[in-house]
């Protein structure tokens, strides 16, 4: 009697087994059960992605204010700015006169802006909570200096000196401010001169696409910057634009229906995903309970353990995927509605999490095209080959980071690609792709001779060692896992301890043979020496 209950809670055991590992169409056929997840998904997936268009279409228009606005302040603000910058900075002066008329033009122009700007600006209030315009040098405590004595006196310690100017103080004579003695300027001993103001602004274009106007702060700041004393002060314009919740607005016509209408449909994507991480979440669970089933069977007829890649399947790992995928969802359509409704303003942080999930999302799709043997080729081969690409990437990176530190301090004086370590990583890892080879050659500077044969020697040998060798043994190791995923869809995958209970015939029925190439390509093997090149997963 107890021998018959083993035998049927063995076959029970099986059965659940083979249903859970079946594909959505196999379950339908085998139980009439309707596969709602798959049907979710697709669902979630045009309805995400609509999201995403509607929330991209508008955070264009954030950015293209935020842009234009920065140009404009430019040609405002900059005397002689050509509207092209130098660099990275916005444009330079090389006399002192030159120096004193920027000072004094963006001074103008800041007291003027109602009658200059074509925008939708007035003046804001700084971290004094003053309207105006706050104008900071930094210098060297006083000293002397004779260049042609070569003599040279000064305290290194820095001084900060500030003024306010109101507008009502711009208001009066000009030479009255323009004559104080903040203004008179030793430039041996001058750091940088940092002008900042506030500025406000209502970006009206959003009336067009039907939604309501965000209001803005821009924080501006023009900085002169003298710290290198060579003759040159470079002039940089930095505006950080906060957008920030209107006051009052009084708007007529359909603008606030349409919001209420993106509303609705965000929070249908909130209930779609919120479905889809339940459902998924009650997989997990109900595997990892199949998968306890399975070990305590196992132990306690075979007296062994089962190896850690046949628990891992158990584990799905697209719905990991898709549950990573519905939190960052959720999160983000809140987000966004917020936004809509201008209760928050940060775009950014609803950008990360609602791109990042739609990615998931589709990456997720690569389960179902996995069910057709010729897709699932692919992902076969991207599974076998990972845990081997990311062991030869690290080796890899090792010479990579070697050339990278290299190049950074030889070169880096006499080739703009070479002056920090992250132009210097994205220029070779340029040349591993074959782009820009000709100008990474052409434009070191022949000053030292020393320094121009070493670049030579340096790029040849790096483009010589990571195109011709490290990237093909990179192909290798792919084109080696090919060949190994159509060997074993020809001659049979491997079968593994799971696989091997599965089709083993029940005591009443005979068992279908069930074919998953997904379980067998990360199997674990009892394997000899000779081998070892046939384990897929280590």
């Amino acid at each position: 009697m107890a021998h018959l209950d083993s035998e049927v809670k063995e076959e029970c055991l099986r059965e659940d087994l083979k249903f859970y590992f079946m594909n959505p169409c196999e379950k339908f056929r085998a139980r009439q059960q309707i596969p709602w997840k798959m049907g979710l998904q697709i669902l979630k997936i045009v309805m995400v992605t609509t999201q995403l268009v509607r929330f991209g279409l508008s955070n264009q228009l954030v950015v293209a204010f935020k842009e234009e606005n920065t140009v404009a302040f430019k040609h405002l603000f900059l005397k002689g700015y050509s509207g092209v910058d130098e660099d990275e900075y916005s444009c330079s002066v090389y006399t002192q006169e030159d120096t004193y008329e920027s000072i004094f033009f963006a001074i103008s122009q800041f007291h003027r802006l109602r009658n200059l700007s074509l925008g939708t600006l007035g003046y804001g209030e700084n971290e004094d909570n003053r309207i105006g315009l706050k104008v900071c040098k930094q210098h060297y405590k006083k000293g002397t200096m004779f260049p042609s004595n070569e003599t040279l006196n000064i305290d290194s310690d820095i001084e900060i000196d500030c003024i306010h100017l109101d507008l009502q103080t711009l208001s009066k004579n000009p030479q009255d401010w323009k004559n104080s003695s903040f203004f008179r300027m030793e430039f041996y001993r001058l750091l940088q001169v940092e002008i900042s103001f506030h500025l406000k602004g209502i970006d009206l274009q959003t009336i067009h696409s039907r939604e309501l106007p965000d209001c803005y702060i821009f924080q501006n700041t023009i900085i002169f910057d003298n710290k290198a004393h060579s003759g040159k002060i470079k002039i940089y314009f930095d505006s950080d634009a906060n957008i920030e919740e209107c006051k009052d607005l009084n708007i007529s016509g359909s603008i606030q229906r349409n919001t209420q209408y993106v509303l609705v449909f965000d929070a249908f994507v909130i209930v779609i995903c919120l479905a889809s991480l339940i459902l998924c979440t009650r997989s997990i669970v109900l595997g990892l309970r199949l998968r306890k089933r399975f070990l305590n069977f196992f132990l306690e007829k075979y007296k062994r353990c089962v190896c850690n890649a046949d628990q891992w399947e158990f584990i799905n790992r697209w719905y990991i995927l898709v549950i990573i995928s519905d939190l960052m969802t959720i999160i983000g359509s809140i987000l966004k509605m917020e936004i809509k409704a201008k209760n928050l303003t940060n775009y950014d942080l609803c950008s990360i999490l609602l791109g990042t999930s739609t990615l998931f999302v589709w990456v997720g799709v690569i389960r179902y095209l996995g069910y057709f043997q010729a897709y699932n080729v692919l992902i076969l081969t991207m599974q076998a080959s990972l845990p081997k690409v990311l062991r030869f990437c690290a080796c890899a990176g090792m010479i990579y980071l070697g050339y990278t530190f290299c190049g950074w301090i030889v070169l880096g004086p006499y080739h703009d690609k070479f002056e920090n370590l992250n132009t210097v990583a994205e220029c070779l890892f340029s040349l591993v792709n074959g782009d820009d080879m000709y100008a990474t050659f052409a434009h070191i500077q022949q000053k030292s001779l020393l320094v121009w044969l070493f670049s030579r020697l340096y790029l040849y040998s790096f483009i010589s060692l990571f195109i011709y060798m490290i990237l093909s043994l990179f192909i290798a190791i792919i084109t080696d896992s090919y060949d190994t995923i159509k060997k074993y869809q020809q001659n049979g995958f491997p079968a593994t301890d799971l696989q091997e209970f599965l089709k083993e015939c029940g005591s009443k029925e005979k068992c279908q043979k069930e074919s998953s190439a997904f379980l067998s390509c990360i199997c674990c093997l009892r394997r000899n020496g000779s081998d070892d090149h046939l384990m897929l997963i280590n």
